[in-house]
């Protein structure tokens, strides 16, 4: 899938060709910028960038607090010695989404359009102080496991996601490196705040809070009134969490309808 492979300071990024990269996609917490794969196979002639984030994947940990400002950082670090010019459509998933929103209300140059699946919605600023934090229970748990096992384990946990996404979600979870929980973090502001200040056009998509979805339709509602430019929700029935993985036809519909709007 990623027929280029780089670094830059301590990212690892990977590109599916030698042309310039039209949309970027930022992964998820405990993911890595491989478990993207499905989807960018499933889009035909789609020129992407992936990122494996800070303590993820193949790339290295600074020694310093984890921000989301910092994430967005990353991002602008990588996008910028990439070729082409004119910004490129963001993707991003959750930690990811995040990420993303920030790296567009910061970076406008860089971003032209952005795609925030299932984002967190963020704390109050005096609520956002850096923390001590540990690494989750179900993360450790999966961890102790080798590669089959993480896979049986994904296939028990979500039966219905499609079988290629497994193999990278097991991976993903053994490259986390577990010094990124000896460092404070610092939890995200509020997404409405976010979007106030993103003037490119947003698609936020969503899932079933039931699900474990994070974006209920009441606050999708209210990212649409705070929204300081063109913003559409889309809500993706029988998902949660990783609306993607969990019903890849809706979402990928919503997907290129916006991106073949905007690349």
């Amino acid at each position: 899938m990623f027929d280029v492979r780089g670094r830059t300071a301590h990212l690892a990024w990977y590109r599916t060709d030698e042309a310039a990269a039209e949309v970027a996609f930022l992964h998820g917490f405990s993911d890595s910028a491989q478990c993207w794969e499905p989807v960018i196979g499933a889009i035909p002639g789609i020129k992407a960038l992936a990122i494996d984030a800070r303590g993820h994947g193949e790339s290295g940990l600074p020694e310093e607090p984890v921000r989301y400002t910092a994430h967005s950082d990353d991002a602008a670090l990588v996008l910028s010695s990439q070729p082409g010019d004119g910004g490129m459509i963001v993707v991003g998933h959750s930690m990811g989404a995040m990420s993303a929103a920030h790296l567009a209300a910061s970076r406008p140059d860089l971003v032209r359009a952005v795609v925030l699946e299932d984002p967190p919605t963020g704390q109050p600023s005096a609520d956002r102080q850096d923390q001590p934090w540990s690494e989750p229970e179900w993360l450790a748990d999966l961890r102790a496991l080798d590669l089959p096992s993480r896979i049986a384990q994904g296939r028990a946990n979500d039966p219905d996601w499609p079988d290629d996404e497994l193999e990278p979600w097991a991976v993903s979870k053994a490259q986390v490196n577990p010094h990124l929980f000896d460092q404070p973090h610092q939890p995200p502001p509020p997404l409405t705040d976010l979007l106030a200040t993103i003037t490119c056009p947003v698609l936020l998509i969503h899932g079933d809070p039931g699900r474990g979805g994070l974006i209920s339709p009441e606050y999708a509602e209210l990212c649409a009134h705070a929204a300081a430019g063109d913003f559409r929700s889309a809500h993706v029935p029988n998902a949660g969490h990783s609306v993607r993985r969990d019903n890849r036809a809706q979402y990928l519909t919503e997907l290129t309808k916006f991106l073949n709007q905007h690349r």
